[in-house]
C-alpha cells in the first residue's frame, strides 16, 4: 500500500536531518529514507546547474526505491531545482523555502527581516520573493554564510573559534534593527546556540524544520496517504560519502543510539534509474 511506503528526504549533507528529527517529531508514524549527499557537500558554492544535476540524481535514486512523496531538506536546492523536480516525479515534492518564508512572516513584529544562507541560496532571492508574497512591504536582509556548513559538516558546532567565525560573518545584519532572522540552510539550526548568542535575544531566529515538517503531514493527510500507525518499513539512511561518519551525526543529531551499521555508502555513478 502506498501508505506503507517511506518519505524520501535529501540533503547535501547532515543538515537534513533536522528536518528529518522534526519529522519523526511531527509524524512518529512514517518511515523516512534519508540521503545526505556528503561526498559533494557543500551545495552552496557550486553552479545552480550543478546543485539541479546532483538533486535529480539523488532524488532518482530516492524514487528508485520507492518513496510515497520527496522531501527537499536544503534550501539551496530548493531554491536551484524544486520546480524541475516536482515536474519530473509523480509524487508530491515539499521543499524548505515556503515553510521557512511563512513562518518568518508569522514571527516578525517589525517586517524587518534577515535571511543568512548559502550563495546560491542567497544569489536565487527565493526568499526574498516568498516573504514579499506574504508581506509586499516587508524589509528583507540577505547575507551568504558559506564559512558555515563546513564548520557543521565537521561536527564544529560551538567554542570560541566558532563563535568568532559566526560574529565576523553576522557583523552587517547587527545594524540592521532586523527582529527575525531565517536559518536559510538546513545546517544552521546545528549552529543555533551561536547564532543566537551573536544576534542577541531581541532576533527570533527561523528553522524551517518544524514548519516543513508540518506541511508534510497537512499534505500527506491531504491526499489520504498518511501511515496512521507505525509502518513495519524501517528508517533506512543513504550517503555518498562516508557511512561512518553519517552514522555518527545521526547519533549527535537523531540522538539514535541504534545507528551503528544502518548508513549505506550509494555511488551515485553506479546507479541508473531511468
Amino acid at each position: 500500500m502506498t501508505n506503507e511506503l517511506p518519505i524520501g528526504v535529501f540533503d547535501s549533507g547532515v543538515g537534513g536531518l533536522t528536518v528529518a528529527a522534526a519529522m519523526k517529531r511531527v509524524l512518529p508514524a512514517e518511515a523516512i529514507l534519508y540521503f545526505g549527499d556528503t561526498a559533494r557537500c557543500p551545495y552552496g558554492d557550486k553552479t545552480p546547474q550543478q546543485v539541479l544535476e546532483y538533486s535529480l540524481e539523488v532524488c532518482d535514486f530516492l524514487v528508485s526505491q520507492g518513496v510515497k512523496m520527496l522531501v527537499v531538506a536544503c534550501n539551496t536546492a530548493t531554491a536551484a531545482a524544486l520546480p524541475a523536480l516536482q515536474a519530473r516525479y509523480s509524487v508530491p515534492v515539499v521543499g524548505v523555502v515556503g515553510p521557512g518564508a511563512r513562518a518568518a512572516a508569522m514571527a516578525t513584529q517589525s517586517s524587518r527581516i534577515g535571511v543568512i544562507g548559502t550563495q546560491v541560496t542567497i544569489a536565487s532571492g527565493v526568499y526574498e520573493h516568498a516573504v514579499h508574497a506574504l508581506i509586499p512591504a516587508a524589509q528583507v536582509y540577505s547575507l551568504a554564510c558559506p564559512e558555515f556548513v563546513p564548520l557543521v559538516e565537521r561536527g564544529e558546532t560551538s567554542g570560541a573559534a566558532v563563535e568568532e567565525i559566526v560574529r565576523n560573518r553576522l557583523q552587517p545584519l547587527k545594524s540592521l534593527e532586523i527582529d527575525t532572522l531565517v536559518l536559510g540552510c538546513t545546517h544552521y539550526p546545528h549552529l543555533q546556540g551561536v547564532i543566537q548568542h551573536v544576534m542577541g535575544d531581541g532576533v527570533r531566529l527561523i528553522s524551517s524544520a518544524d514548519e516543513t515538517a508540518r506541511e508534510v503531514k497537512s499534505a500527506l493527510e491531504a491526499t489520504g496517504q498518511s501511515a496512521g500507525v507505525r509502518t513495519a518499513v524501517p528508517d533506512r539512511y543513504f550517503t555518498s560519502g562516508d557511512p561512518l561518519w553519517m552514522e555518527r551525526a545521526l547519533r549527535r543529531w537523531l540522538m539514535d543510539d541504534t545507528a551503528v551499521g544502518s548508513a549505506a555508502r550509494i555511488d551515485l555513478n553506479q546507479v541508473t534509474v531511468r
